[in-house]
């Protein structure tokens, strides 16, 4: 048991290690093509780690990557490619932001305010990603387009709605506009990270506890087991008495709230408003991280911190001449490598598993019965 739980280890980190030093090989080779030396420019990303300020950077940007990843991973384990977590995360944010700077709201205890704001956030992620389940057990709507159309549906109402006519009002002192200002009482402080002026997301710990709860799901609940079936064997699951249709819709919903806690971090923790340089794309980064951590809640939180931390140390390279577009291109190779990895281990672990059943069942010879 020892040493198949060894070898079960090895196969699992074979992949994800193996892109990541694919993906370094790849840029040794480019930067070594446009005249600079490999080995200077990761010292420099590695030395900015050293500084506090890069590191609790990393950590917040990690903590908004993880919970990307983990709505796209819901949808994965269906066999559901929920591609619409950014229009869910950015639509989700922007009424839960006009919801938390609302008059009213002011005068409601600090928790209940900062509650009623997370849970706003996650009924409209909810019900932006059922749309497309529900398509998708009525009509048979594949969920990649509905939520893909969804995702330009919802980029199309947020530039709706953040007008001054409407829910947005003008920033002071600039040309921008977002809704009204978090006041205090609404805010999520940060934590303080000692030698940083920036302070790690107070929701940091929102992020861990659905990593939990994702966990949890899955081993422990029999929602987890018939997600998991399903998504393995569609026949299988409906023999054993599941409703498919409704693990759909249901997984779809799931998918979605996670989704639509994605911009709680920043907006709670930093921005305190939904303006227009309000941080966009993260739902395509969670499928990058989902992938490398291959679903998994630990596996995705070791991705999402090795993107913050990429993110963060790419800025260091402007100074010492280094285009930083080369984090992008060792991003986009770990992406790619990782899915062809993945297969490559999966066929090779297969072949594993055969090989041992025909030594069980006394079909296969081992090299020292074929030497005898």
């Amino acid at each position: 048991m020892g040493r198949i739980s060894l070898r079960s280890v090895g196969l699992g980190l074979a992949a994800p290690v193996g892109a990541l030093v694919f993906a370094l090989l790849v840029c040794g080779v480019i930067l070594s093509i446009t005249g600079h030396q490999p080995f200077d420019v990761a010292e420099d990303m590695i030395g900015s780690l050293e500084r506090p300020r890069t590191v609790a950077n990393s950590l917040n940007s990690a903590t908004t990557y993880y919970l990307s990843a983990v709505a796209v991973a819901i949808g994965f384990k269906m066999r559901l490619f929920n591609i619409g977590v950014d229009g869910q995360y950015r639509l989700a944010a922007m009424l839960a932001a006009a919801l938390a700077g609302a008059s009213f709201m002011e005068s409601l205890p600090s928790v209940l305010r900062i509650l009623m704001t997370i849970l706003a956030a996650m009924l409209v992620g909810a019900i932006w990603s059922g749309i497309a389940g529900f398509l998708k057990v009525t009509r048979g709507v594949s969920e990649v387009i509905s939520t893909i159309m969804l995702n330009a549906i919802a980029t199309a109402l947020v530039a709706f709605l953040l007008n001054p006519d409407r829910l947005a009002v003008t920033v002071a002192g600039s040309n921008n506009i977002g809704t009204a200002p978090i006041t205090e009482g609404g805010q999520v402080p940060g934590i303080p990270y000692s030698g940083s002026s920036s302070d790690v997301f107070g929701l940091i710990v929102l992020a861990a506890v659905v990593g939990v709860a994702y966990w949890f799901m899955l081993n422990r609940t029999r929602f987890g087991f018939d997600l998991k079936a399903t998504g393995e064997s569609e026949s299988a699951a409906v023999a054993s008495g599941v409703n498919v249709k409704k693990m759909v819709l249901a997984s779809m919903l799931l998918s979605g709230a996670v989704a639509g806690l994605v911009g709680m971090p920043q907006l709670l923790g930093a921005s305190h408003s939904y303006s227009l340089d309000f941080p966009a794309g993260l739902g395509f980064t969670g499928i990058a991280i989902a992938l490398l951590g291959r679903n998994h809640p630990i596996g995705m939180a070791f991705a999402a911190f090795l993107w913050g931390a990429l993110d963060q140390t790419s800025n260091v390279l402007d100074l010492s001449g280094v285009p930083k577009e080369i984090v992008v291109i060792m991003q986009g190779v770990i992406v790619l490598s990782v899915v062809i990895a993945y297969e490559l281990v999966r066929r090779y672990k297969l072949r594993l598993e055969q090989r041992d059943v025909g030594r069980a069942l006394g079909t296969t010879k081992t090299p020292e019965e074929v030497q005898a």
